[in-house]
C-alpha cells in the first residue's frame, strides 16, 4: 500500500540505502538524494507529491539546520525530520523552533524512525487536506462566484476587492436577493481574517429582545431560563468578520449598544460585571436607503457613518439583463452536480422568457427557478416555457407587460388584457375554465381574446 512519498537527503551511501529500504518496507515512496542541492532540485520537482524530507544535519554542501527554512519555502506543506549522528538537546531545540517535525539520532531503532515517519506524514496529509478544503472555500466565496461582467457589477466588485485586505467598514445596499451576503463573504476571504470566523446575522430574523443577547451573550443566571453561559455572535466572530444582514432593522436600543461595540471592541453581556473585549469586523447589508433613514431621524446617524466607511452598491438583476445567460448556466451546473443529474437543457422560448423577465427577487429569484426546474422536469426533457412560472410566463407572451410598447400599462385596457393573460396560463388554455375564474360568459372571453390578439 502507497503511505506517502519520502525525501531523504543523506551523503552516507549504505545507511541511506538502509534507511529507504526500511521505509519502503512500510508502504513508502522513498527518492534519495546525497546532497542538499540535489534534494532542493527534487523538491523543486516533487513538492506536490513529498510529504515527509528526511534529512541529515551534516550535508557536504550544507548544514539540515540552515537548510531547513529553504525546504519549507519550496515544500510548505511538507513535514521536516532532521537526522544526526550526534544529537544534542539544543539542535534539537534549534530544529523545532525553525519548524522540524522532529529530530532523531542516527543509530536508533527502525521502530522509533517509522514511528516518527508515519506521524510526520499523517500530519502531512492533514495540512494537505486543510489547504484543499480552504482553496476550496476561498474559490467558493471569492469574487469570482460572482457571476456577470455588467459594468455596474464590475464596479461594484472593483470596489469591494479595493476595501477588502483594510480593516474599514463597509455598507452593501442593494434589494433583497441581489447578492449582499455573497459580497460580504467574498471580502472576508479576501481579507487578512479570512482563516477566522464569518458570522452572519439576519437584524430582522429576531424579535427585539432576543436580539441584544444574539449578539453579545449573556451569562448564567442572567434571565429566567439562562441556564448557561451563552457566546454572542460578537465573541464567535471575533479575529473574523460580523455580517449584519438588514441592519436597517435594528432598535434603537440595540443601535447604541452596537455603536459603543463598535468603538471601543468591547461589550458587557447580559448579566456580567466585566467587559468582553473582542476584535471584529463589520459589514453591514440594507435594502434601505440608510443615508436617508439617518437623515429623517430613524436610524442612528452616528451609528449610519460608523458603518458606512465604504458604501457599495450592490446592483439588482433588473439592470444588468446581460448577465442572466451566465447565471442560467451557471445554475444549471450547480443544481446538476447537486442532485448528480445532467444539467438542464433550454428551449430557445424559455430561454428567451428567462432573458426578458425583469426579475424582481434579483438573483435569489432565479436561482429559485431553475432549482425548482431541475427537480421537476424530467432530466431527458429540455425545459419550456410552461414549466416555468406563471408569471415569467405572463412576461414572455408576445402582449405581456414586459412588452407592451404602444399602450401605457397604467390604463384600464392593458389591465384588462394582462388579468386574462394570467387566468388563462394559470388554467392551462382551458377557455371554460378561464371563463369561470372571470366571472363572464364563454362568449364574451372569446371576444376579449380577439379583441386583445391573445
Amino acid at each position: 500500500m502507497h503511505t506517502g512519498t519520502i525525501l531523504l537527503i543523506d551523503d552516507e551511501p549504505l545507511l541511506r540505502q538502509a534507511v529507504a529500504r526500511t521505509l519502503e518496507l512500510e508502504g513508502y515512496v522513498v527518492l534519495q538524494v546525497p546532497d542538499a542541492h540535489r534534494g532542493l532540485d527534487a523538491l523543486r520537482e516533487h513538492a506536490d507529491d513529498i510529504g515527509v524530507i528526511l534529512s541529515d544535519v551534516k550535508l557536504p554542501d550544507g548544514r539540515g539546520l540552515d537548510l531547513l527554512p529553504r525546504y519549507k519555502a519550496l515544500a510548505p506543506l511538507a513535514e521536516v525530520v532532521l537526522m544526526t549522528a550526534f544529537g544534542t538537546i539544543a539542535d534539537g531545540v534549534k530544529a523545532m523552533k525553525l519548524g522540524a517535525f522532529d529530530y532523531l539520532t542516527k543509530g536508533d531503532a527502525d521502530e522509533q524512525m517509522v514511528v516518527v515517519v508515519d506521524r510526520a506524514a499523517e500530519q502531512a496529509r492533514l495540512r494537505r487536506r486543510v489547504a484543499a478544503l480552504e482553496k476550496k472555500v476561498g474559490e467558493q466565496y471569492s469574487f469570482d462566484a460572482l457571476i456577470g461582467k455588467a459594468p455596474v457589477l464590475e464596479q461594484a466588485k472593483k470596489m469591494a476587492q479595493q476595501v477588502a485586505p483594510t480593516e474599514a467598514a463597509v455598507l452593501l445596499e442593494g434589494p433583497t436577493g441581489a447578492g449582499k451576503e455573497l459580497f460580504a463573504q467574498a471580502i472576508h476571504y479576501a481579507s487578512p481574517r479570512r482563516t477566522k470566523p464569518f458570522v452572519a446575522l439576519n437584524c430582522s430574523a429576531f424579535p427585539k429582545d432576543l436580539l441584544e443577547s444574539e449578539l453579545f451573550g449573556y451569562r448564567k443566571g442572567a434571565f429566567t431560563g439562562a441556564a448557561v453561559d451563552k457566546k454572542g455572535l460578537f465573541e464567535e466572530a471575533s479575529g473574523g468578520t460580523l455580517f449584519l444582514d438588514e441592519i436597517g432593522e435594528l432598535e434603537v436600543g440595540a443601535q447604541a449598544k452596537l455603536l459603543r461595540a463598535l468603538e471601543t471592541q468591547e461589550f458587557t453581556k447580559l448579566g456580567d460585571t466585566k467587559p468582553t473585549r473582542v476584535n471584529v469586523r463589520i459589514v453591514a447589508a440594507t435594502n434601505r436607503n440608510l443615508k436617508q433613514e439617518a437623515d429623517q431621524g430613524h436610524f442612528r446617524p452616528d451609528l449610519y457613518y460608523r458603518l458606512s466607511v465604504v458604501v457599495i452598491p450592490v446592483p439588482p438583476l433588473s439592470v444588468r439583463p446581460g448577465d442572466v445567460r451566465a447565471l442560467i448556466d451557471h445554475f444549471a451546473q450547480h443544481f446538476a452536480a447537486k442532485l448528480r443529474q445532467r444539467p438542464l437543457t433550454i428551449t430557445p422560448a424559455a430561454l428567451r422568457a428567462l432573458e426578458t423577465y425583469p426579475w424582481p427577487g434579483n438573483v435569489r429569484e432565479l436561482k429559485n427557478v431553475l432549482e425548482r426546474a431541475a427537480i421537476l422536469v424530467p432530466t431527458d426533457e429540455p425545459l419550456d416555457v410552461e414549466d416555468l412560472p406563471i408569471e415569467v410566463q405572463v412576461a414572455a407572451l408576445p402582449h405581456g407587460p414586459a412588452n407592451a410598447d404602444s399602450d401605457d400599462p397604467r390604463t384600464l385596457r392593458n389591465f384588462e388584457r394582462q388579468h386574462v393573460q394570467r387566468i388563462l396560463l394559470e388554467c392551462n388554455g382551458n377557455k371554460a375554465e378561464a371563463a369561470r375564474v372571470l366571472g363572464i360568459a364563454h362568449t364574451t372571453l372569446y371576444r376579449k381574446i380577439q379583441e386583445f390578439g391573445l
